[in-house]
């Protein structure tokens, strides 16, 4: 018995079958190990592929223009331009979110007139590529001037309803700076704080006006007034108190006549008077001549 066992575990058909066994666990588990593998490192790929692609953005930014302000002022130029910026996913995503870059012109080294000037780009990541929009701007430098001029007020209205009247108005502000070029400030022919002045109006008028430059014409002008407005305090009084008023005055001016036409009175009666009195002494001096002449 114990020859036939060992010879069963011997027979060529039970060793064949025991390999082909292993064989097929060890194919199985290797093919297993292998996907996994391939999986993770798919998925490694992929992380790497989004991280690495390339994207593209538009970013609105505010436009720097780079010029001595003390000397010049700078018209012409637009507020904001927009960069499209090209590069890593990433880092594009980063620089629209924090915008740590500018957008300038540099136009310290131009004098006075109308100037074409490339925008530049300061701070971008170097990575990234950009494009501006407009590319170049054209700019109008011109001679900064200041002066200082007297406010004037204008009313919409100077007749009210109801016999009211409006009184002198009066701001809190006199005199006021004018800054802009030679040429809009040499246009500037007044500085106006203009009032509208309902018709119904029965109270005191009490406004925050802005001021404005205008020309000859009523033009507004493109200047910087400091303070750029003003308080405005309007007096209303009624119909009535102006006619007392006017009755008041009436009066006090016909007693200052009346007292006028007395002391005329009583002068031409002193004058006369002394006219009389000289002309008596004049005949008593001739009567008393005449006298001693006939002696």
């Amino acid at each position: 018995m114990d020859k036939d066992k060992k010879g069963f575990f011997r027979r060529k058909w039970f060793l064949r079958l025991t390999s082909l066994v292993l064989a097929l666990f060890l194919f199985m588990y290797v093919n297993g190990s292998k996907s996994g593998f391939l999986r993770q490192n798919t998925r490694n790929n992929n992380q790497s592929s989004a991280l690495m692609s390339n994207k593209s953005a538009t970013i609105k930014m505010p436009l720097d223009v780079t010029v001595d302000n003390s000397k010049y002022i700078v018209s012409g130029y637009p507020q904001y331009v927009k960069v499209k910026v090209n590069g890593p996913s990433a880092l594009v995503t980063t620089t629209m979110n924090t915008q740590n870059f500018k957008v300038y012109a540099d136009l310290s080294d131009l004098g006075p007139g109308k100037h074409k000037v490339k925008l530049k780009t300061s701070g971008l990541n170097s990575e990234l590529k950009s494009t501006i929009s407009p590319s170049t701007i054209t700019v109008n430098v011109q001679p900064r001037k200041t002066i200082t001029m007297r406010v004037s007020i204008r009313l919409s209205n100077k007749s009210l309803d109801d016999g009211y009247q409006l009184g002198h108005p009066r701001s809190d502000i006199q005199n006021v700076q004018v800054t802009g070029s030679r040429e809009q400030v040499n246009r500037v022919d007044r500085i106006v704080a203009f009032v509208a002045v309902p018709r119904d109006t029965k109270n005191t008028i009490s406004r925050q006006v802005t001021l404005q430059a205008v020309d000859k014409n009523g033009q507004i002008l493109n200047v910087v007034i400091s303070p750029a407005t003003t308080n405005i305090e309007i007096p209303v009084v009624s119909g009535d108190s102006s006619s007392s008023s006017t009755d008041n005055n009436s009066s006090s001016d016909a007693k200052e006549s009346n007292s006028n036409r007395a002391t005329r009175s009583s002068t031409a009666s002193s004058t006369q008077t002394s006219q009389a009195s000289s002309s008596s002494s004049a005949a008593d001096e001739n009567d008393s001549s005449t006298s001693n002449t006939n002696e």
